[in-house]
């Protein structure tokens, strides 16, 4: 019988020599790329942290709530002088547009940059605060705090807050060795701080003045200056923000309808726009009267769009929106306290601390003069009330703390400037050479 020859066994598809001679399907196929704009977006918000994500979104929340409460809370009064019900609205809509990008240019900014810039920034603020005093100045309610630049108008003392911030964050930071010696801390703090707050009160602006003490007394405390420093300039303070107080008969009339509450005779004066703020508040209830629809706006509230737009809030998204309001300023102050706890540089944590004071320090105020417990000092409240400057310096401050959020601290204080990525690639080659350079046995 013919047996037919064996022909040789063909190697089993899952044996060693398939694997040894012919490529993987997976290696044989070409890598796909990642879109253009994928890879963009990843390395634009590669070193982003949470933390950063948190102000931000809060931030850019509140600001848009803030404009759509602008235009329920001006229509009216806009429509009277302007016979535009939106032309308040728009305005407000063109520092937006103006102000994000700038935060987001800001942030993108090193921390030496503003060390670089702080005295210059301090000294071009101070000069624009001494042009109200020319004739480029103008004054409105008994304040003298704005320059009239043709198209469009500026008060100084916004900018003054975002430069005294980063002022001090710088020379608190370069003197920390030096602060257990109180004259190391008066010098040259106190001069300077004393200079812009006082151009400021000249222009009879007590409000600003009130918040810019904030930020100095802020800024110390996150030093780490003794609390022993502070407390005789603090009682000074007191004694002379209440003489200040008494050389106004507006404003001592103010704060004595505040202290002894409203009469009938002081109705119609001092009383007016706080009473109708709180009638405004409580005709809220729990839902509000819906959006649009408040009456307290139409005249009968003065400045309701700007110092007083948290009655208007109070007033037409009722409590459940007034509290909406306060919990979105509760995670602001939570994310510049946890911006400060994840920094290791003394001058980006002195610098947060700073707008924290401002920030949330102004909108406590604010909402403290609607709700009766301080006297009207006339100051907006950050994010939300109308006006181009308040809006763009606050938004410029923001996003210098986001500059100082953009990177996790390194073990060696200070930030880190490398994305995650970056960070691997190079422990990785770390490891390789650390292994070539290891005597074999």
């Amino acid at each position: 019988m013919n047996i037919p020859p064996r022909h040789p066994s063909r190697p089993s598809p899952s044996g060693p020599e398939q694997h040894e001679l012919a490529p993987s399907a997976a290696a044989s196929e070409p890598r796909r790329a990642a879109p253009t704009a994928v890879v963009a977006v990843k390395k634009i918000f590669a070193a982003e942290t949470g933390n950063y994500f948190l102000l931000l979104g809060t931030t850019l929340f509140i600001t848009i709530f803030g404009l759509v409460m602008v235009l329920s809370s001006s229509s009216v009064t806009a429509l009277k002088t302007s016979d535009d019900a939106f032309s308040e609205f728009t305005g407000q809509g063109l520092y937006v547009l103006i102000g994000i990008p700038l935060m987001l240019v800001v942030s993108r900014l090193p921390a030496f940059f503003w060390k670089k810039w702080a005295w210059r920034a301090v000294v071009f603020t101070l000069i624009m605060q001494c042009l109200v005093f020319t004739g480029l100045g103008y004054g409105y309610g008994g304040n003298r705090n704005w320059l009239d630049l043709g198209a469009f108008t500026v008060q100084p003392s916004e900018l003054v807050k975002l430069a005294l911030c980063v002022w001090l964050g710088f020379i608190l930071s370069t003197k920390r060795e030096l602060l257990r010696d109180w004259r190391h801390v008066a010098l040259p703090i106190a001069p300077v701080a004393i200079l812009a707050i006082g151009l400021v009160l000249l222009g009879n602006d007590l409000g600003t003045a009130v918040i810019m003490l904030g930020i100095v007394f802020g800024s110390l405390f996150f030093a780490g200056v003794r609390l022993r420093f502070l407390a005789l300039p603090l009682a000074g303070i007191v004694a002379f923000g209440l003489l200040f107080a008494q050389l106004s008969s507006s404003r001592r009339a103010r704060i004595d309808a505040w202290l002894s509450g409203c009469g009938i005779d002081d109705y119609l004066n001092e009383c007016w726009q706080i009473q109708h703020g709180t009638w405004a508040l409580a005709s809220g209830g729990l839902f509000g009267v819906g959006l649009g629809n408040s009456k307290t706006k139409w005249s009968w509230l003065p400045h309701a769009e700007t110092d007083f737009i948290f009655s208007i809030i109070g007033e037409e998204l009722g409590m459940v929106g007034a509290v909406v309001v306060l919990l979105l300023f509760v995670v602001m102050a939570v994310a510049f306290v946890r911006i400060m706890r994840q920094t290791r540089d003394p001058f980006a944590r002195i610098v947060t601390g700073g707008v924290l004071m401002w920030v949330i320090g102004q909108a406590f105020v604010n909402i403290a003069v609607v709700l009766g417990v301080l006297p009207v000092l006339g100051v907006p409240l950050p994010l939300v009330s109308s006006g181009g400057s308040a809006l763009i310096a606050t938004l410029l401050a923001i996003g210098v703390v986001l500059s100082f959020a953009r990177t996790q601290p390194d073990k060696n204080g200070g930030t880190d400037p490398m994305t995650p990525a970056e960070r691997s690639r190079l422990a990785a080659a770390q490891r390789n050479t650390a292994a070539r350079n290891r005597p074999a046995r």
